[in-house]
């Protein structure tokens, strides 16, 4: 299963964790992994490429953190992106995905 875990800073999202692998098929045709991995690269790399902003990122097999606080309006539309489209799969894939919110 994969576990995202959003951290919100007063109601705004300012960092994510996704760990795990969705074992929904075998490795190399997984498509919940797929799905949740690109949308994911496609945040950081906007958040850390594309706007340039400061991040803590950490990655790791089946793990991945991002902290980004003090972004601007670009930021929050990513990670408010990036939190719609892993909500979607969830509810696609309910038995391969769960999502957390906490509070920091």
């Amino acid at each position: 299963m994969i576990r995202i875990r959003f951290c919100r800073r007063g109601g705004e999202i300012v960092g994510f964790r996704v760990k795990g692998h969705a074992g929904f098929a075998e490795s190399g045709q997984d498509i919940v992994c797929a799905s949740v991995t690109s949308a994911v690269q496609m945040a950081a790399n906007g958040l850390t490429e594309c706007a340039g902003l400061p991040a803590d990122l950490s990655v790791h097999e089946g793990d991945i953190s991002l902290r980004c606080e003090g972004g601007d309006e670009g930021a929050k539309l990513l990670f408010e992106s990036l939190y719609l489209q892993l909500s979607l799969l969830a509810q696609d894939y309910p038995k391969n995905i769960v999502i957390t919110d906490t509070e920091v």
